[in-house]
């Protein structure tokens, strides 16, 4: 569906300044629709002299009177009169207009949206003589309140400038309002105003007097009315009760701008503030725990590189390395998730210094070996995160094991290669790792399944059975290279290619 933005662009004349003028009204115009229990319309002129519906809103307090969305589709008759009237005079026109399957009238409240000299656009509201709400002091009050808007959009000051508050945390009119009036004193509050006063143990009346009077923060009205524009905020009113303000200021243009009044609107967000404390709170716990166990790791790799210092048997020294390798890389994902928030870690991040650990601890003056990493993998399960990366050690220590010898002439290459796929039509994600080397190359007969060595053993274990993944290994072609470009030969080397499922989004 074509946005305002789209429409704007594609059928009128209105500049830049003037479409972010409209914007900033749609994205604040659902506050208006509930104050005046009706559908909002916006209409645009069109190049060629039409009027076309560029966006729509329904109120939350009251019926709709379209089913049907009318955004891109220009209109005639009555519509058009009562539009091009309010438009072509700069003022607020009312009247009748007959609508489809809606029996008896229904009327139209045209307001001209001002910036600058002149109007670039109208407003409406559109509602049922028959199947509005039963008047009371309420719906008087809120009527009262979007006609004070209204005059506000007409005169040009009505959306405020600068950046709008996020609606998704803003207070809304059903959450509550306060009416407040030129003196700062509370003129009116709704039923669930008082409902959110009294659970901040404020029970007597509030009409009539100062917030202050009543105890209640009143930072968000002095400042609004002060500064001329709306505030947001929040605070504590009790050590239990946290309340998020909105405080819209009322402005009429006499001699100047003057702030006449305000709309307070309150939302009880306590529960919601609890929740993000528990998370944070449980966040923080994971966290340390993920520190506490890398320390752990730690301190038994030290143990283990004790007490391989006392082995004289070359295997059983070669045996405890290679242990205080994989333990050292279990440390490492610890030590990035006890940095990340959540649940996933950034695989890079992973990967990385393990590359680091694996060249300090398997390179040598005899056998010089790079390793380079391309693409990042995105960010995996902290549940596939270890498991896979003791897989990445296996199988780079398993690269420089049997791919280089001592001695060997050149450079050795190995190149780990990341990415995240996903097969066309398929909400599962997966990453796919791939280790290149050019060394030796695999035997002609090798069968990864009939493997016995424990490097490989480990490697197929994790990867098909915790991970529920696939691996295989083949000799390269010329096609593969180790530094993520074409060798243009067919020369040694092995391509170890494993992809393991990481779930939906």
């Amino acid at each position: 569906m074509a946005t305002l933005g789209d429409l704007s662009r594609q059928y009128t004349a209105l500049d830049k300044e003037a479409v972010g003028h409209l914007q900033n009204l749609v994205s604040e115009w659902g506050m208006l629709a509930d104050f005046c229990f009706a559908d909002l319309l916006l209409y645009l002129p069109t190049k060629d002299g039409e009027w076309l519906v560029a966006a729509h809103v329904r109120a939350a307090t009251g019926q709709t009177l379209y089913i049907a969305d009318f955004v891109g589709s220009t209109i005639d008759g009555e519509r058009r009169d009562i539009i091009g009237a309010s438009y072509a005079s700069g003022e607020i026109e009312e009247g009748e207009i007959s609508i489809d399957g809606v029996d008896g009238a229904a009327r139209m409240l045209a307001i001209p949206v001002r910036l600058g000299e002149g109007p670039i656009a109208v407003l409406t509201r559109e509602w049922s003589t028959r199947s509005g709400r039963q008047p009371g002091e309420l719906e008087r009050t809120y009527l009262e309140i979007f006609g004070r808007f209204a005059g506000m959009i007409r005169g040009g000051l009505f959306p405020f400038p600068g950046r709008v508050a996020d609606s998704s945390i803003s207070p809304r009119v059903g959450d509550g309002v306060l009416v407040i009036d030129a003196d700062a004193k509370v003129r009116y509050a709704s039923p669930n105003a008082v409902s959110a006063l009294h659970r901040v143990g404020i029970g007597s009346n509030s009409v009539g007097q100062t917030l202050s009077e009543l105890g209640f923060t009143d930072s968000a009205v002095r400042q609004a009315f002060e500064r001329g524009e709306p505030v947001v905020e929040e605070f504590d009113q009790t050590a239990d009760v946290t309340l998020l303000a909105r405080c819209m200021p009322l402005i009429e243009i006499d001699e100047g701008r003057n702030v006449t009044g305000a709309v307070l609107l309150l939302r009880d967000v306590s529960e919601l503030r609890r929740r993000d404390r528990l998370i944070l709170s449980k966040d923080a716990t994971i966290r340390e725990i993920h520190h506490r166990v890398k320390n752990n790791l730690q301190t038994i790799s030290s143990l283990l590189r004790l007490q391989a210092r006392r082995l004289e048997s070359s295997e059983a020294k070669a045996a405890v390395d290679e242990s205080v390798r994989r333990i050292r890389t279990i440390a490492l994902v610890h030590e990035t998730l006890s940095r990340e928030p959540g649940d996933d870690v950034t695989f890079i991040e992973i990967v990385r210094p393990l590359l680091r650990l694996v060249e300090d601890s398997l390179q040598s003056p005899d056998r010089p070996v790079s390793f380079v990493v391309h693409g990042d993998g995105g960010r995996v399960p902290a549940t596939v995160a270890t498991p896979l990366s003791v897989v990445l050690t296996e199988l780079l220590q398993n690269a420089v094991d049997h791919g280089f010898h001592e001695g060997l002439s050149g450079k050795g290459r190995v190149s780990v290669q990341l990415e995240q796929i996903r097969d066309e039509g398929d909400a599962e994600r997966a990453l796919c790792v791939r280790v290149i080397d050019n060394g030796a190359g695999l035997a002609p007969d090798f069968d990864i399944s009939q493997a016995t060595g424990l490097g490989l053993s480990i490697v197929r274990t994790l990867v098909t059975t915790e991970l529920g993944g696939t691996i295989t290994m083949r000799r390269a072609t010329a096609s593969d290279s180790a530094d993520g470009e074409s060798s243009g030969d067919d020369g040694p080397g092995t391509v170890i290619e494993l992809t393991v499922p990481l779930g939906g989004n």
